[in-house]
């Protein structure tokens, strides 16, 4: 395969912005990656692929990208005729953005792409908004067959399934889960919120994320439920914001500055597996996506020097060590517990503050991932820095099909000298 190469990203802060269009933030990472890249324009870019979930529900439902990108095109930022393609993929939507720039890049049809998640999830004005875009997340065409799941698994979990207000179907099932993970293997609550203090106190020192406060054990284990055993600080936010990739070949990399030769970071493997309904006791979709990863890669879990996960809820973060190999079955709570998963640990995780303290804008959450790993591996990520890291892994969730995601994806990333 030919080797693929991220030469710029960018993520706009995460925030609530309601005076900001979607227009308004991709032009911001658009003109972010382009810099970060040292590229005075997008003349080199050949393909490009738009990732968005919610702009429907705002009236846009076709042709998201080349709408958000018009303006661009007018203004000489962004070269004509390129064709733009539209991902939606749920919170997976962004690294299914990049996954099709990668193997634009393989396939030899061009030498740049680029890829582009934008949402905005936050509308103060109509509330109902936020919730439609959530709910496409799921079934809606035929919602008794979930509905049906979720009852019949509320014994095994040893939780009934229930929704309440001012929460999305969602948090109900993660917290179905993580009762049943908590039931069978002995996880605690508290080893739930070991995850989620220590991804607040990273987010502190992120300057993009949308929750910059630090938080004890304690705090966490306070704060309001939201559905057992997750609280209000154990829950990824509402929020808005944009993220960038800009990858290429590595002959377009050859004919650059050294600027930016040396900050190249080589994008080794983009996997992703689709869901199912699933038993609660099988492994769920992220392990095969991340063997083929590995596979890909020609690397193992012990290989990784630092990760993003999807922690949608923290409960994800104890979940998703096992899948990822980085632990044994079962052991989640008790490998974070034991700050395995800190700044300093074996494998720190979630050095951006993850989803409950970075923010969550559904269509941008995986490209900032990115943005942060490719931080890490070129050692530009300040207080956050993780020492010595080479190699990092991006693993990004979306929709819901029972108990698992309805399609994740895997990124593995490599430093390039």
């Amino acid at each position: 395969m030919r080797d693929v190469y991220i030469i710029g990203t960018h993520a706009t802060p995460f925030r609530k912005y309601p005076d900001k269009s979607f227009k308004d933030l991709a032009r911001e990472t658009y003109l972010g990656v382009l810099a970060d890249a040292g590229l005075a324009n997008g003349d080199d870019i050949e393909l490009a692929w738009f990732g968005n979930c919610g702009m429907g529900t705002w009236g846009q439902p076709n042709v998201r990208g080349q709408v958000c990108f018009t303006p661009l095109v007018r203004d000489g930022l962004f070269p004509e005729r390129v064709p733009m393609t539209n991902v939606e993929g749920a919170c997976a939507t962004a690294s299914m953005a990049l996954h099709g720039a990668w193997k634009d890049i393989l396939s030899g049809q061009t030498e740049v792409s680029l890829a582009v998640g934008v949402e905005k999830t936050f509308v103060p004005d109509a509330p109902e908004k936020t919730f439609a875009l959530f709910a496409g997340g799921i079934d809606q065409l035929d919602p008794r067959e979930w509905l049906d799941h979720y009852a019949a698994a509320g014994e095994t979990a040893g939780k009934p399934f229930e929704t309440g207000p001012g929460r999305t179907v969602f948090m109900d099932t993660y917290a179905m889960q993580a009762c049943h993970h908590m039931k069978r293997h002995g996880t605690t609550q508290r080893q739930i919120a070991v995850g989620a203090a220590k991804n607040h106190n990273n987010g502190a020192m992120n300057p993009d994320a949308q929750y910059r406060f630090e938080m004890t054990v304690e705090d966490v284990l306070a704060d309001r439920e939201v559905s057992y055993p997750l609280t209000r600080a154990m829950c990824a936010p509402v929020g808005d914001g944009a993220a960038a990739a800009l990858v290429c070949s590595a002959d377009y990399l050859a004919g650059q500055p050294a600027a930016v030769r040396d900050r190249a970071v080589r994008l080794t493997a983009s996997a992703i597996a689709g869901g199912k309904y699933r038993d609660l006791d099988e492994p769920s979709l992220t392990r095969p996506a991340a063997r083929k990863a590995y596979a890909m890669a020609g690397l193992g879990p012990d290989d990784i020097d630092v990760a993003e996960v999807h922690d949608a809820t923290s409960f994800c973060e104890v979940y998703q060590v096992e899948m990822l190999g980085f632990c044994a079955d079962g052991d989640g709570g008790r490998f974070v517990e034991a700050g395995n998963t800190m700044l300093d640990g074996c494998i720190p995780i979630n050095t951006s503050g993850g989803l409950v303290s970075k923010g969550h804008p559904v269509g941008a959450t995986g490209l900032s991932m990115i943005h942060e790993l490719t931080r890490q591996l070129r050692g530009e990520a300040g207080p956050r820095q993780v020492s010595g890291a080479r190699r990092a892994l991006a693993e990004n969730g979306g929709g819901v099909i029972g108990f698992e995601e309805a399609a994740v994806c895997i990124s593995i990333l490599e430093r390039a000298d």
